[in-house]
């Protein structure tokens, strides 16, 4: 199986076809149009079979999947306390395992912004997780850590490594968190601010995979300032 996470940096609709030539089976998309509100006749054809969630039609977080895979929504919690967090879309595919799409936000929070958004999520949803893959745009690093939170990037890749969960491109890599080589993403695509801000993070028993890449720059900068993360089990 072959699953891809990418920021298409809006306008999904126009960027489907070009994602689509990697063939994968499940796609995570961030940034991407509402489907079931779209009047594009081809990109309700190829999304035929998704999950969505978004405050805004023409931006939200999709799960993408080829007609003979079963998508399940799974109904956990986007609610930390008294606020909601965002975007995080959790399904059960085939039967089989757990997807965790996401794609954090700032969410007018000034003190638990992007991680601070998924740190909440672990704190609400984490006792449901068995063995999941999670893959999208978490917009952190650890070289922005603050000394005074305990919910930095760093504590939150620390919580999902307790579990088991690591990210797969430092398995392979071998780099610690805040040393990647390969960014994922060029700040107002400019090729002198790249940053790595994407991950896939696998439980143990998929931590051996066929494959992962990132892609190339040159390939994707046309589109989206953001590369695609392609995973092969």
């Amino acid at each position: 199986m072959k699953i891809i996470s990418w920021n298409c940096n809006g306008a999904f609709r126009k960027k489907f076809d070009i994602i689509s030539s990697l063939d994968a089976d499940i796609y995570v998309i961030q940034e991407c149009e509402d489907p079931s509100r779209t009047r594009d006749r081809r990109y309700i054809d190829w999304s035929n079979n998704h999950l969505w969630i978004g405050d805004s039609k023409n931006k939200g977080l999709g799960i993408f999947a080829k007609s003979d895979i079963k998508l399940e929504h799974l109904v956990w919690s986007n609610n930390f306390r008294d606020h909601s967090v965002k975007y995080f879309l959790p399904c059960l595919v085939d039967n089989k395992f757990q997807l965790l799409g996401v794609w954090t936000h700032r969410n007018n929070s000034p003190n638990f912004g992007y991680m601070g958004q998924f740190w909440k999520y672990l704190e609400t949803n984490l006792k449901y997780f068995e063995n999941p893959i999670i893959a999208g745009d978490f917009n952190s690093n650890a070289i922005w850590d603050q000394w005074d939170r305990w919910w930095n990037h760093s504590d939150v890749v620390q919580i999902l490594k307790q579990k088991q969960i690591e990210s797969i491109y430092h398995i392979i890599s071998g780099e610690e968190q805040g040393c990647e080589t390969t960014p994922t993403f060029w700040l107002q695509k400019n090729a002198a601010k790249p940053y790595h801000i994407d991950y896939v993070f696998l439980s143990k028993e998929f931590q051996k995979p066929k494959s992962f890449k990132i892609g190339e720059r040159s390939n994707w900068i046309e589109f989206s300032d953001h590369v695609p993360l392609i995973l092969e089990l």
